[in-house]
């Protein structure tokens, strides 16, 4: 299993237009794509605009060839591309432990 971590930040004053459209974008698009496992989404605190997106992939090609180059992607963004204040830092993790 393949962590895909996307560090996202938002306009100021965007979080309930966003918090709806991120939900509808996973819900709609990305758990449509093949290969995906789930996701989860936390707001910061401390920094409201501050987004961490997690979503479990079978493997990076499925995140990196199959949606990124595929034909949900341009949909994912349709979504949830006009509020972002800057490009997502987007890195993959492989998984080491996990608790049972």
């Amino acid at each position: 299993m393949i962590l895909e971590l996307a560090d996202i930040r938002i306009h100021p004053g965007q979080n309930a237009a966003f918090d709806e459209a991120i939900a509808r974008g996973l819900r709609d698009v990305i758990s449509k794509a093949k290969g995906c496992q789930g996701f989860k989404v936390n707001k910061g605190i401390e920094s409201p605009e501050r987004y961490i997106l997690q979503i479990f992939w079978d493997t990076l090609e499925d995140h990196t060839v199959g949606f990124r180059e595929g034909e949900l992607f341009p949909q994912w963004r349709a979504i949830v591309g006009p509020f972002f204040a800057q490009p997502p830092v987007v890195e993959h993790f492989d998984l080491v432990v996990k608790s049972v």
